[in-house]
């Protein structure tokens, strides 16, 4: 591990409001279902809540399932759990977006939390610090572990820009940073709500396998453009190589496993599969020290050491369909109807058989 011995102070640790949301579906649901289908029957979903691309209390914004109301809450289209005990999420490539996103998601956030809602959302008690942040202690966890075993079951078949690195591709587990207005404004270099980790599954729609591999994002303003995902490959190829990656892809349908470790400053990764050499990563999240153990001098040097963080797992969609220059447009096909969606396959799922959270541990030797 390669420490960081800079030091810096916060004068201030503010929280953000709630995002807002846009957009609206016409899409309907019926949210009373059989307990077989309530992922929270088998799954641990006590410090989860979940976004769905939908609009069912017709308040004009993605509908957010808190702890409390997800223990008995199924989508009969996005999420519940199928006849294998799998929890399913599933996320077409058009209907409602996040605000300032253009990608769907059914996806789970982390709540710290739990059910206590005296704890705002965007509050430090609510999200993870890495020991470096001077406030550490504040926050309600020094790091922590996530752990999973999925199957990505469909990514979207068609795409007007099919060049773009995001067409055909999924991220099934993030560490997001909260966005935060004061730490921006104090001009700290932190609260820009940027990624320091998003795992990836893509498949060209021509290929038997797809691949997977994670990118690090640079912790930096959005308008700087230095801030871009630098992409490590797991299985396959990552996101820039059309090649078929054969048999050292992954198929659709074909289960893997990660664990995020993230202990200290330190975010420890590995990857398995049946058949699959085992891929481990290490990169210190406090530093500009990239994984292959060369200082990124684009990155911020103290990395993420002053950001509020959480774990999301589940299917973002990365397969947009706004069509516009950049590598996330690839203008992907998509009515909004989910039923002509999922007919000509205009959408993402994954499958989960395993979704864990607990504290951080040590790595091992």
């Amino acid at each position: 591990m390669i420490k960081n011995t800079s030091t810096f102070k916060l004068t201030a640790l503010a929280v953000i409001t709630p995002l807002l949301f846009t957009a609206c579906t016409s899409t309907q649901s019926n949210n009373q279902q059989s307990d077989a289908l309530v992922p929270a029957t088998k799954f641990d979903l006590s410090q989860w809540k979940i976004n769905v691309p939908v609009d069912l209390n017709n308040d004009g914004k993605i509908d957010t399932i808190d702890v409390e109301e997800i223990q008995t809450y199924s989508h009969p289209d996005f999420f519940y759990l199928d006849e294998l005990g799998y929890m399913v999420f599933t996320s077409p490539n058009k209907a409602l977006t996040s605000a300032n996103s253009t990608n769907t998601r059914s996806e789970l956030r982390q709540m710290i939390r739990g059910s206590n809602t005296k704890i705002k959302t965007n509050n430090p008690g609510n999200n993870f610090a890495l020991a470096a942040h001077p406030l550490a202690e504040k926050f309600g966890a020094e790091g922590g572990k996530m752990q999973a075993t999925l199957k990505v079951d469909h990514v979207a078949l068609r795409a007007k820009n099919s060049d773009r690195d995001a067409a055909f591709s999924v991220v099934v587990g993030q560490i997001h940073a909260e966005k935060n207005k004061a730490l921006v404004a104090e001009n700290s270099g932190f609260g820009w709500g940027n990624e320091p980790l998003k795992i990836y599954y893509k498949k060209w729609p021509n290929h038997k396998t797809g691949s997977v591999f994670w990118n690090y994002e640079r912790n930096l303003p959005k308008a700087d453009p230095d801030r871009t995902d630098i992409a490590y490959p797991v299985w396959g190829n990552t996101w820039e190589n059309p090649n078929e990656p054969g048999s050292e892809g992954i198929a659709l349908g074909e289960d893997f496993s990660y664990t995020v470790n993230v202990y200290k400053n330190t975010m420890y990764l590995t990857f398995t599969a049946e058949g699959k050499p085992d891929v481990n990563y290490s990169i210190n999240l406090a530093n500009n020290v990239d994984a292959y153990g060369k200082v990124d001098k684009k990155d911020h040097p103290l990395g993420y050491a002053g950001d509020s963080n959480y774990f999301k797992a589940g299917a973002y969609n990365q397969c947009s369909t706004k069509d516009a220059p950049g590598r996330w447009y690839a203008a992907c096909l998509g009515t909004g109807d989910w039923s002509t969606d999922k007919q000509n396959g205009d959408y993402a799922q994954v499958s989960f058989s395993k979704l864990e959270l607990s504290p951080a541990t040590p790595p091992t030797k």
